[in-house]
């Protein structure tokens, strides 16, 4: 016998099939964008700090998302 306990500790598992991967999909190319972004506002002296030019930040930025 199982106790309401027990389905409340197993996780919730969604079936993903084409909807879910696409989902997936979108989600991490729209994450790269906000990164992106978030690198295109940084200084030249940040990028410095980092080893970036601005040149390579241009190149990262005009990239597709789902590149």
């Amino acid at each position: 016998m199982t106790t309401k306990t027990e389905f409340a500790t197993q996780p919730k598992r969604l079936p993903l099939g084409a909807f879910g991967r696409m989902l997936a999909f979108l989600s991490r190319g729209y994450d790269r964008h906000l990164q992106r972004l978030d690198l295109s506002e940084l200084t030249d002296e940040q990028l410095d700090d980092i080893g970036l030019s601005r040149r390579d930040v241009e190149r990262e930025v005009a990239r597709p998302f789902w590149r």
